[in-house]
């Protein structure tokens, strides 16, 4: 693929990237996925555990799960009255991998071969 193909492939990635980039750019959000990593992928933490951990206030970390939710980075799980917060497996994090992985190839292909 030439260099033009390829930067069209990286805009692409970039754009389907856009939510999960905005969602875990933020350092707070970051804080909440790191609790988030440390328990059961299929059990998750209610806003109170959370709350808990992080520090935060729970209107914060209410706010932050939404965003983290809108972009399909977590996922909540009702149970009766209770609402329980976990890592989505299946998100579109891989997607960054591919991002990544396109934008190291390009670099590989026309940089480290033009001598930069």
């Amino acid at each position: 693929m030439n260099k033009q193909g390829q930067l069209n492939l990286i805009k692409e990635d970039f754009i389907q990237c856009q939510k999960v980039l905005v969602a875990i750019g933020d350092e707070t959000r970051q804080a909440i996925l790191f609790v988030l990593m440390g328990t059961d992928c299929h059990t998750g933490l209610r806003v109170g555990e959370i709350t808990e951990q992080t520090h935060l206030s729970r209107p914060a970390v209410s706010h932050h799960l939404k965003v983290l939710r809108e972009a399909g980075v977590i996922l909540m799980r009702k149970e009766g009255t209770k609402n329980f917060y976990y890592i989505n497996v299946r998100s579109d994090l891989g997607r960054l991998r591919t991002l990544m992985l396109d934008i190291d190839q390009f670099m590989q292909n026309f940089y480290t071969n033009d001598g930069h």
